[in-house]
């Protein structure tokens, strides 16, 4: 599976080497030269890493890492030319995981982009350990690996809270049948793609009130799947 990553930055000539070295790398990347449009592109691609420049028009990256941390943990680099220490300092509380000032080596970069990941490859903690939707009737507790039901605990198997841990990591993610197999089974598994729309149908009879119309497990069409949350 490979991961894709946000680049961020209002200087075309930046991004395009940082995209150049990045795809040499086998990453996919996708670009944005504004706050609106890197918002925008976050919500569609549903990146793994975010490369963001603070120093943007429209919306400053400080806002934009902000606004991400409210939904989501995954990696975010910081891109300036802010170089001031309490600057910095400033970056790392509001949710940004590393810092490169400008000028910089794309090289370092993307050194930095693959220590990054490798450190998140046991997956990225969702926003709270004990999660509720829709009034209580779907609560999650990562920690302790138990799910519960309107008020009922639901036993799942081991497989089964794979997948639906991992989806409630990434809000609005759209998974692939690929990505679910890699979560649930590991890289290794040799066998059919669809193997997981059974895991996801079980998964349904659980959770769901009418698993014919889920709420949680969603299917997107051409696609895969994805956690519908509905209120938190």
């Amino acid at each position: 599976m490979c991961n894709k990553i946000l680049v961020v930055d209002d200087e075309p000539k930046i991004v395009d080497a940082v995209k150049a070295y990045l795809e040499n790398s086998g990453y996919i990347v996708f670009t944005a030269f504004d706050g609106v449009e890197a918002l925008n592109q976050f919500e569609k691609v549903n990146p793994d890493l975010v490369i963001l420049d603070l120093m943007l028009p429209k919306i400053s990256g400080e806002e934009i890492c902000q606004r991400i941390r409210k939904q989501s943990r995954i990696p975010i680099i910081m891109l300036t030319a802010k170089v001031l220490l309490d600057e910095k300092i400033s970056g790392f509380n509001i949710g940004a995981d590393d810092y490169i000032t400008k000028p910089f080596s794309p090289r370092e970069l993307v050194v930095r982009v693959r220590s990054l990941l490798r450190r998140c490859s046991d997956g990225i903690s969702p926003l709270y350990s004990k999660m509720s939707w829709n009034n209580g009737n779907l609560e999650i507790d990562i920690d302790e690996m138990t799910v519960w039901k309107s008020g009922i605990q639901i036993n799942l198997t081991p497989t089964e809270f794979k997948i639906l841990s991992s989806m409630i990591k990434y809000p609005k993610k759209k998974f692939t049948r690929e990505e679910l197999i890699e979560i649930a089974l590991g890289i290794d598994y040799d066998g059919f793609d669809r193997t997981i729309d059974s895991h996801i149908k079980n998964l349904r009879s659980k959770i769901e009130d009418d698993s014919s119309n889920p709420t949680y497990i969603l299917t997107v069409r051409g696609t895969g799947y994805k956690f519908g949350s509905g209120e938190i």
